[in-house]
């Protein structure tokens, strides 16, 4: 049964292969039973099978000879990862990983490495890594393989040596979970086998001594998740990345997958009209409000500020310093019911300076009424305060109200709050729930005709070179500029011609002036302004459609201002051909289109009637900051809820409404943590609110007049690795007026018709949805409280275009899996070619048959069969909205150095080493882009060169089968023709032959221009 038994040599070649995770699933059931296969210098070791498993753990040892060590640095050891298939006679390939000899370390001095495994072809669908170790050994290692049979050679190694060694010892320290030695089940295992080469091999076995023989790791512990957190340090392939930190295992799906929740909603059951039940997608909280408005007759001796306290239990409230003049605060005070401590609260009128107060009032809180909208506002009343004496004669009087309500009540928003009792008065405002309306933004369009009289400001310029006049047009701190006038010979040299269109985005209210400036370039780096005009932007005509508008001539001045002197003489009247207009008819993206929250026009002329609401009810976090607040952005409302204080659990349980004028659109919500609320950043610009996470959800996946309670994960991407932050509570319901409307939106065009009638190019609309986020940001950053300029980026996704190798990766495997069908009806195809189920072959010959006799009924059917694969998989449709998929994104398995290149910025700040190491990393996976699309090139020219005579014996060949083939189709029905090609599609594989079929021969033969290439 002992196939090889490897004794002798001064050094062995030791590779351990210690794990494998995130495998390929290939035997059709979502698992594979991967092994690994070894080969160096013509001897090729194998491990055992790990039946079922997409992580497999091993710590197997296989031992090499090594014939001349001199030659090691120039070999090669070549690891192959296999699944075995259950008849055992066959195996699919799950990846390889390629290693040369130079990396090999010595013994004591081995590491743990994490190697992405590699593909076979460009096209291989292979995923997963596996860690292995590689060194030399100058002890007697035993290596027996053992054969059971039926195919299957497994592997074992015993080692002679005093034990583990000080390095491996501290490795184990470090890492228990990864290395958990089980001494007497491997003692037991090392005897059996010793036993076992003993007895069965014929080679003179080594006997090693007892004592030294070394137990064989077994790993009991989790996945190879230990590996990335152990003290070792884990390099990807080629040693170009660390990789220590990232999450990619079993336990990783459900902690980032969605959770469906089933919360009690505050509204009770649905009402039909949506928009009368307030605050019915969240749970009502109680508070206790107190509006103290102003006070009267006040004794004051000192003349000082007022000010005015309300007192519940350890809770106070004080409001802003008012003058003796005017007592006059008219603020709310918000107590939450798990707050109160008391049964009254008391409202004391203060002199600013003093702690004794000038009067008081209390009330029980048995007597406090309740309130909840729709209800009026509780009307405030004057009541008489006692002084501290306890007269009320001489305390003056204080007009207050006071109730019970929820946060639906009109008061909620701008109250004080008891649970932000701690945070600074300057604070207070940032921590208000907020609602913030995008500004409405117009392309601006400006073609610059030509202009006349141009002089050139340097004397003796026309004389001794060809003036170069470009215009340069400025909107606040967008600069563009036109292509320089080039010389014509039917126009003067001062009179230039560009006819470039340039477009701007501007906001309404309109603050700014378009200015205009015609450039002469004197110099490399120099330029000279030689006139410039100022149009008000509110003075631009504005359009809807693609008409025209009229175009004007402007006077350029070319003095600056300075022609008002009497001493300035102006012998040329400059001038320039403009055509300016505001266009109405576009919409102004700020977002990515796939990802956009409004589609409509920026024209409210043009604007449909809305076809539903979208309510959500933002419930609490988990796990989050501690000063966390949410904002939701979905056309051009944004809310922003407020900041709760000191609570890793926050709970808001705010609602807000949006009118939905087109399905296919995003909301989007983030989660920040404010930083604001410390006292001692409040005036720091360089201080920015860091994010949590965002959910992002399209409103077409979601039911009608459903209500959708879900728990989202909150994952962000870091340099180290994915991090879920916390969890997000969110109800969401999408109500429809009339779904014939909102049905009818499907058949028109996304965009508006001027998108269409007149497009705009790919780089026009990247360059001015920069410039809208520029605008969008600077707009909200002016309200108050801001929203800052780092929110707005992260909700519009301002690096959506940046370079990412995980996306690129993500994006690959998205187009293999929409191809994957196809594929996988390629392969129904052939195996019903080659009749490996019978009964399916000759069920689909008879129907090919029987659609070739009556071809009229082929479309019907595709179509009844589209169409009950649609009523059939309704059963198993989506119940869940879509979210944040950590796998998709492929922020499982990503390398920490392509994250640290996904967080670079632009231009690169790091060394010239670690950008060489990622330019030649992209010039492979270019190279390998540039195989295949080399391919498709030739298969494109191939077909070309069949008419093309560029070899005239195939085109003669082609060329005569046309004409008989021409023959053969007239004379011969198109039916029959049809019949006959498919009984030899589909002929039984008895009478087909292995060899590639004589078309295909003669077309592999073809010419292409690959032969040209350099």
């Amino acid at each position: 049964m002992t196939l090889n038994a490897i004794t002798g040599g001064k050094e062995k070649l030791v590779v351990e292969v210690v794990a494998a995770h995130n495998l390929m699933p290939k035997d059709g059931e979502g698992s594979s039973s991967p092994f690994v296969e070894v080969e160096f210098e013509n001897q090729r070791l194998r491990t055992q099978v790990k039946y079922k498993d997409l992580n497999p753990i091993w710590n197997e040892k296989l031992v090499f000879h090594i014939k001349d060590a001199a030659d090691l640095p120039y070999s090669t050891i070549e690891v192959n990862v296999f699944n075995e298939r259950r008849s055992g006679n066959s195996r699919n390939f799950l990846g390889k990983v390629r290693l040369s000899g130079s990396s090999i370390a010595k013994e004591g001095e081995e590491v743990v490495q994490l190697h992405t495994l590699d593909k076979r072809s460009l096209f291989s669908h292979i995923r997963g890594e596996i860690s292995l170790k590689l060194y030399l050994s100058t002890r007697e290692e035993v290596k027996e393989v053992v054969d059971f049979g039926n195919g299957v050679v497994v592997s074992g190694s015993t080692a002679a040596g005093s034990g583990p060694s000080k390095k491996n010892k501290k490795l184990q320290q470090q890492s228990p979970v990864i290395v958990r030695q089980q001494h007497q089940l491997s003692t037991q295992q090392s005897n059996n086998r010793q036993s076992q080469l003993q007895s069965q091999s014929n080679s003179k076995p080594v006997e090693p001594n007892p004592g030294e023989i070394k137990p064989v790791n077994i790993t009991t512990g989790p996945s190879p998740a230990a590996l990335n957190h152990s003290g070792g340090v884990l390099t990807g392939r080629g040693g170009a990345g660390v990789c220590g930190g990232l999450s990619s295992f079993s336990n990783v799906s459900s902690e980032f997958s969605l959770k469906e929740t089933r919360p009690h909603l505050g509204g009770g059951p649905l009402n039909k009209d949506k928009t009368s039940s307030t605050y019915d997608l969240v749970e009502q909280m109680q508070y206790l409000y107190v509006r103290v408005v102003k006070a009267k007759e006040i004794t004051l001796f000192g003349g000082g500020d007022i000010v005015a306290e309300v007192k519940l239990g350890n809770y106070r409230g004080i409001t802003k310093r008012v003058g003796s003049g005017n007592v006059e605060w008219n603020q709310v005070f918000a107590f939450s019911k798990d707050c109160i401590q008391s049964s009254m609260v008391e409202i004391f009128v203060k002199e600013g300076n003093k702690d004794d107060f000038l009067g008081r009032v209390w009330f029980d809180l048995n007597e406090v009424p309740k309130r909840a909208p729709p209800d009026s506002q509780l009307a405030p009343q004057w009541y008489r305060m006692e002084d501290k004496k306890g007269d009320k004669a001489k305390g003056g009087e204080v007009m207050v109200s006071i109730w019970f309500g929820t946060q639906a009540d009109e008061a909620f928003a701008e109250a004080w709050h008891s649970k932000a009792a701690n945070v600074h008065f300057d604070g207070l405002c940032s921590i208000k729930s907020k609602v913030y309306l995008s500004p409405k933004l117009w392309y601006l369009r400006v073609c610059v005709i030509e202009a006349q009289d141009i002089v050139p400001r340097e004397k003796g310029a026309v004389m001794a070179r060809f003036p170069e006049f470009f215009s340069k047009l400025q909107v606040g701190n967008q600069i563009l500029r036109t292509k320089i006038a080039g010389p014509n010979p039917n126009r003067s040299m001062s009179n230039p011609y560009w006819n470039e269109d340039v477009l701007f985005v501007v906001a309404e209210p309109f603050e700014d002036c378009l200015m205009i400036f015609v450039e002469d370039r004197v110099g490399h780096g120099r330029e000279e302004t030689v006139g410039r005009v100022l149009l008000p932007l509110a003075a631009i005509e504005k359009r809807m459609d693609d008409k025209q508008v009229v175009s004007r001539w402007l006077n350029l001045d070319s003095h600056f201002g300075a022609a008002a002197d009497s001493k300035v003489v102006s012998r040329f009247g400059s001038r320039i051909h403009v055509r300016a207009s505001l266009e109405g008819g576009y919409h102004v993206l700020d977002e990515t289109t796939m990802l956009s929250s409004d589609v409509r026009a920026t024209a409210k002329q043009l604007w449909k009637p809305h076809i539903g609401v979208l309510e959500m009810g933002i419930w609490e976090g988990k796990r989050e900051s501690t000063d966390a607040y949410c904002v939701a952005k979905y056309g051009q409302k944004w809310v922003r809820t407020r900041t709760v204080v000191d609570n890793l659990s926050p709970k808001w349980n705010e609602q807000y409404t949006w009118e939905v004028f087109d399905p296919c659109t995003v909301i989007t919500v983030g989660l920040f943590d404010n930083c604001r609320v410390d006292k001692n950043v409040i005036n720091n610009a360089s201080w920015r609110d860091s994010r949590i996470g965002k959910v992002r959800i399209r409103l077409s996946t979601l039911e009608s007049d459903r209500v959708y309670t879900h728990s989202y994960p909150l994952l962000m991407l870091h340099n180290t690795g994915v991090k879920k932050m916390g969890e997000l509570h969110l109800a969401v319901r999408f109500s429809c007026a009339n779904v014939v409307n909102m049905l009818h939106m499907y058949t028109l065009p996304l965009l508006p018709k001027m998108h269409y009638v007149q497009p705009l190019s790919v780089n026009q609309l990247d360059m001015l949805r920069y410039q809208a986020m520029n605008v969008v940001a600077s707009r909200l950053s002016r309200a108050e409280p801001p929203l800052g300029r780092e929110v707005v980026e992260y909700m519009l996704d301002h690096d959506s275009h940046m370079w990412s190798m995980r996306r690129s990766k993500a994006n690959f495997a998205r187009l293999i899996n929409v191809l994957s069908s196809l594929l996988a009806l390629a392969r129904f195809m052939d195996s019903l070619r080659n009749w490996n189920k019978p009964l399916y072959s000759a069920m689909f010959l008879l129907i090919f048959l029987l659609l070739v006799a009556m071809p009229e009924l082929f479309i019907p059917a595709a179509l009844l069969y589209m169409a009950f694969v649609g009523l059939w998989r309704f059963r198993s449709r989506p119940r869940y909205p879509p979210h944040m998929d950590a796998k998709l994104s492929h922020v499982e398995s990503v390398l920490v150095d392509e994250l640290d290149e996904e967080f670079d910025s632009f231009p690169s700040s790091r060394s010239a080493d670690i950008v060489r190491v990622r330019y030649d990393r992209l010039r492979s996976v270019a190279g390998r882009i540039q195989s295949v699309v080399g391919d498709m090139a030739t298969q494109g020219e191939r077909f070309q060169a069949l008419l093309s005579w560029r070899d005239p014996k195939a085109t003669f060949l082609f060329v005569m089968l046309c004409l008989v083939a021409t023959i053969g189709f007239y004379a011969v029905p198109i039916r029959v023709v049809v019949a006959f090609w498919g009984l030899y599609i589909l002929r039984p594989p008895r009478f087909k032959s292995k060899l590639p079929s004589k078309a295909f021969n003669f077309f592999r033969r073809l010419p292409s221009k690959a032969d040209s290439l350099l």
